[in-house]
């Protein structure tokens, strides 16, 4: 019996395989946005409008990322466990020195100044958040505490010395303000020529350089004029605690 006989047929496009994950059928839409910055907004506009309307019209439906951007999700993971735990490590092994649980605070303060000044970086040069944004940020925690450690070393071996808080500040700020600035302009100025980069090889790299170059850059000025008021602050607070609690100097240091 002829097919025409008993069956309706139209002609159309069908897949070539079926794919089936856990059971269920999948089907695999890619996708390349131009520019590749702009990704993002696109898919906030599939979440927010897309997707969650065919989930309605077709009951059964699930979605989901893979690929790209899984590994992205993964990776981003991974960069946030290792921020957390490189937090704790400049954490301790500034509190030995120190012999302070306060210090070390004030010194790590600079850290998130540092991720503002990154991304003014990125606003300023043009360029959106990826992932060697995030890594580079990741590296910046590290470096932007040079500046608030020698200031607070200074100002702590200036109080052992038998200065004032006020003073050992002052004279921290004064001495160590050409250090600070030098290290950080040699420094950003290191990182300019890959920031300025317009090759199609170098643009891998540049938005690592941005967080690096742009937040110590942000950070220093604001480390000389918060880093010491801050340690004044400190100091105000333990003396009132040993005027209220009767405790000695080593102990409310502590």
């Amino acid at each position: 019996m002829p097919l025409f006989e008993v069956a309706s047929v139209e002609r159309g496009r069908a897949f070539t395989s079926i794919n089936r994950r856990d059971a269920r059928r999948t089907v695999t839409v890619t996708a390349g946005v131009e520019p590749i910055s702009e990704s993002g907004q696109v898919q906030a506009t599939l979440n927010s409008d897309i997707l969650p309307a065919l989930a309605r019209d077709f009951p059964g439906l699930t979605y989901g990322y893979e690929g790209r951007q899984a590994r992205l999700r993964e990776s981003t993971g991974g960069l946030k466990t290792g921020f957390l735990l490189s937090m704790a490590i400049i954490y301790f092994l500034l509190a030995i020195p120190f012999r302070s649980y306060l210090q070390p605070l004030i010194v790590m303060l600079a850290i998130p100044f540092g991720v503002v000044g990154s991304v003014l970086g990125h606003l300023i040069m043009g360029y959106s958040l990826s992932l060697m944004s995030m890594m580079g940020m990741v590296a910046l925690a590290g470096v932007v505490v040079n500046d608030s450690l020698v200031l607070v070393d200074y100002a702590n071996r200036q109080r052992l010395e038998g200065h004032s808080a006020f003073a050992s500040v002052s004279a921290a700020s004064t001495r160590r303000f050409r250090p600070v600035i030098l290290t950080t302009l040699t420094t950003f100025g290191g990182l300019t020529p890959m920031i300025f980069e317009t090759s199609r090889q170098a643009r891998f790299l540049i938005p690592m350089a941005l967080s690096l170059g742009f937040g110590i850059l942000f950070a220093t000025f604001i480390t000389l004029l918060l880093v010491p008021s801050l340690y004044l602050m400190l100091e105000d607070a333990i003396a009132t605690l040993n005027r209220i609690f009767g405790t000695g100097p080593d102990e409310g240091a502590s």
